[in-house]
């Protein structure tokens, strides 16, 4: 394992969450998980949760598979809120081994103020729970310089750099992953600017992860849950929504980044009124097989 999974683990908060969550899953499953990480391929330990950042690993990899059905050979990546940049370099690692999985690149964006929340507009910003300055970027000369040569660092206020960074993603490279890490109602809003574009910029079914919604204090009315709500109030053809079923179709069932992971439904993607070809599905029914007298 490498240095940075141990820096990790020596915090004393991400150890216990680590704890409550595997010890609360099946023991042979636990078991299992160690054999995996010591000889398992890249994909079966995102399927274990065993790669740091289990949404990166989970969404970059599924919005790969994504793109790949969908004929692309490439996905465009956004974090909006890089604070020290340890999430946008995790972001980094990950999409060089899903590449190597599974042949789909992936260009990655990072967009931050650079200088820590502003001051909250209103009661929606959560100035109850979040401070004015937080998450300062102490050093984006030194983070630029880390990544690799297919991820960037945007510095501004997201209000004014959302537009321009809209108008710089190809069809070629559609968007297939955001996070969305600002804390804020207002700034939450700015971010979902980006999904507003063109049909041909996204993947027709593109990944969403919402960092700040899980504290008790979040809620409908405040928040990112907020800027969501009123986001699909006003788009006809873009909607935002839970990724269903993702919990069921999960090993580990207990983690909570799951309900932190959505879908935006690009609704006029052309992908969204393509006619599956194809024979077409015959259900069967076993029971007209079966003599009458056992039916």
């Amino acid at each position: 394992m490498s240095f940075r999974f141990f820096s990790k683990i020596s915090r004393a908060r991400t150890r216990e969450r680590i704890l409550r969550e595997r010890l609360s899953e099946p023991l042979h499953l636990n078991l299992l998980s160690c054999l995996v990480a010591a000889v398992g391929s890249f994909e079966s330990k995102v399927y274990f949760d065993l790669v740091l950042r289990n949404h990166n690993a989970y969404c970059l990899l599924q919005a790969a598979r994504f793109a790949k059905r969908c004929g692309y050979s490439a996905f465009t990546a956004i974090e909006f809120g890089v604070a020290d940049g340890a999430g946008l370099m995790n972001m980094a690692e990950i999409a060089r081994k899903v590449t190597k999985a599974t042949g789909i690149k992936i260009e990655l964006i990072g967009c931050d103020t650079g200088a820590g929340l502003p001051p909250p507009v209103d009661y929606r910003d959560h100035p109850d729970f979040y401070r004015h300055g937080g998450h300062a970027m102490q050093d984006f000369n030194q983070l630029r310089a880390k990544l690799p040569a297919w991820a960037r660092l945007v510095i501004g206020d997201i209000a004014e750099t959302v537009t321009p960074l809209l108008s710089e993603i190809r069809p070629d490279c559609p968007l297939g992953y955001v996070v969305i890490d600002v804390d804020y109602y207002s700034s939450s809003v700015a971010c979902l600017k980006v999904l507003s574009g063109p049909a041909e910029l996204y993947l027709p079914e593109m990944l969403l992860y919402l960092d700040d919604i899980g504290s008790p204090l979040h809620n409908p009315w405040q928040g990112e849950l907020l800027a969501v709500d009123e986001f699909n109030a006003a788009s006809e053809m873009r909607k935002v929504c839970h990724y269903n079923f993702l919990r069921q179709s999960r090993l580990l069932k207990n983690a909570p980044w799951i309900d932190q992971v959505f879908l935006l439904h690009v609704l006029d993607h052309e992908h969204k009124r393509k006619v599956r070809e194809g024979a077409p599905t015959v259900s069967g029914n076993p029971y007209l097989r079966l003599p009458r007298s056992s039916r």
